[in-house]
């Protein structure tokens, strides 16, 4: 997570400067994994100060925040005119760009090099529908287009190749041909809801495929003022170096490298099914609840467990347990660190961690799988830990919250009650309590050497 401080005198500055001119902000990212670049798949951009998000897909990673003056083209609206990013980009000698209006309307395209200076145009109302247009480039290196409509205002960052077989000291716009049906940019349609005011706060969430074919994220947090280069540094979600996977009880699990921890990237799912109104015993036998009795729950979502039978019978914090040899049930401040690692609002160590009941700001957010989460309750998984949600089994033998909660135990506790924590599909923090051991939740392992 990386963080700059914003001077507020100077934001002031540069917002004054806005109203009288034509300012563009860019935002240019890129990745690298171990040293070497990695293409990202994904930027999602959201307003922390403002509320709202964009999103920008690959190969578009420059987000153009266009500041205009009050005679210029006005503001965004919400499902209004989108803008595909030029293709292609770079150019080579003429590039294709897309614009779909939600209805007819009189349209100005400007296009301007970095310097502000105009170098061609286009000014025509067009019926709803898709319009192409080509643009050919004179020998400027970067162009910027902006398309405005009676409401709104949207623009796109060109750039030139290297090597660029156009020999035109001039620039030339041509509209080539019209669909009546809507084209969805993805891009530039989810823009269309992004409002940005100089000193807002943004988060940027950076997803790229590494050179293992792995998918990994990163996080930044700034509050820009002037055109800024980011460069995510992909190291969440990514396979504990060295061991990709473990095989367990004829099993394979895969690893997840989180800060400083290596986790399982799957809960555990050994041992024998028994019915969710038996109670488990100390008799050498690793026995699991699966979710409804149903082992087809247990395969997609681990097993659940009483907190002894995990334990394996001990109260040493933790212990091994059930888990497999230089594994252990996570302490209780072991989930601390790991929930101050994701979290955007409190590092490792705040005094939020130490809490009871739900904590944290995004913690749940990014630890939640993309999947299987009901009521749009789905998280980001930002950090690769894919909690599903398996539900639980409570103190009587039923079964509750499939789709809805995940519990994972501590190994902190004294056999009666212990520690675990509970996502659910409706909040994206992390509940941190104590609970009867009795109750069947999951269990996730972490790696390093046991206490017993």
């Amino acid at each position: 997570m990386k963080t700059k401080l914003l001077f507020s005198m100077l934001a002031l500055v540069v917002m004054v400067s806005a109203f009288g001119q034509r300012t563009t902000m860019e935002l240019t990212f890129s990745a690298a994994y171990n040293a070497q670049a990695v293409p990202l798949d994904s930027i999602l951009i959201e307003n922390i100060t403002q509320g709202g998000d964009t999103t920008l897909y690959a190969p578009d990673t420059i987000l153009a925040i266009y500041i205009t003056s009050i005679s210029d083209c006005p503001a965004n609206r919400e499902n209004g005119i989108t803008v595909s990013q030029n293709y292609p980009n770079p150019i080579k000698d003429q590039t294709t760009i897309n614009v779909y209006l939600p209805e007819k309307e009189m349209i100005k395209i400007h296009i301007r090099d970095m310097l502000g200076r105009e170098v061609a145009s286009y000014d025509k109302t067009l019926s709803m529908g898709n319009h192409t247009f080509t643009f050919y480039p004179g020998n400027e290196k970067c162009y910027l287009l902006t398309v405005c409509g009676a409401t709104e205002a949207n623009t796109i960052k060109m750039i030139v190749a290297s090597g660029s077989t156009s020999k035109a000291s001039s620039c030339k716009m041509v509209y080539t041909s019209y669909n009546e049906t809507g084209v969805e940019f993805k891009s530039q349609k989810a823009r269309g809801n992004f409002i940005y005011l100089y000193g807002d706060t943004l988060r940027y969430t950076g997803f790229a495929l590494t050179v293992n074919d792995v998918n990994g994220s990163d996080v930044i947090l700034d509050a820009p003022i002037a055109s800024e280069d980011y460069e995510f540094e992909i190291t969440e979600g990514i396979p504990c170096p060295g061991l990709p996977t473990i095989t367990y009880e004829d099993q394979v699990y895969n690893t997840v490298q989180i800060g400083d921890q290596c986790w399982m990237k799957e809960d555990l799912n050994v041992g024998i099914m028994i019915p969710g109104t038996q109670e488990m015993a100390d008799n050498g036998i690793i026995e699991k609840y699966c979710y409804n009795n149903d082992t087809a729950n247990c395969d997609e979502y681990g097993g659940l467990y009483q907190w002894n039978e995990i334990m394996q019978y001990t109260t040493l914090d933790g212990a091994q347990g059930i888990c497999p040899d230089g594994w252990h049930i996570p302490t209780d401040e072991e989930m601390k660190i790991l929930e101050g690692t994701v979290d955007s609002q409190y590092p490792v160590g705040d005094t939020e961690w130490d809490n009871y009941g739900w904590r944290g700001f995004d913690v749940g957010l990014f630890l939640k799988s993309v999947s299987d989460w009901n009521g749009n309750g789905n998280g980001l998984d930002l950090y690769g830990f894919a909690a599903l949600p398996g539900g639980y089994r409570t103190s009587t033998g039923y079964f509750g919250e499939l789709g809805i909660s995940y519990s994972p135990w501590a190994s902190t506790g004294d056999g009666i009650a212990a520690h675990g924590r509970v996502l659910k599909n409706n909040d994206n923090r992390q509940r941190r309590n104590e609970w009867y051991g009795i109750l069947g939740f999951s269990c996730r392992c972490i790696k390093g050497t046991p206490i017993n």
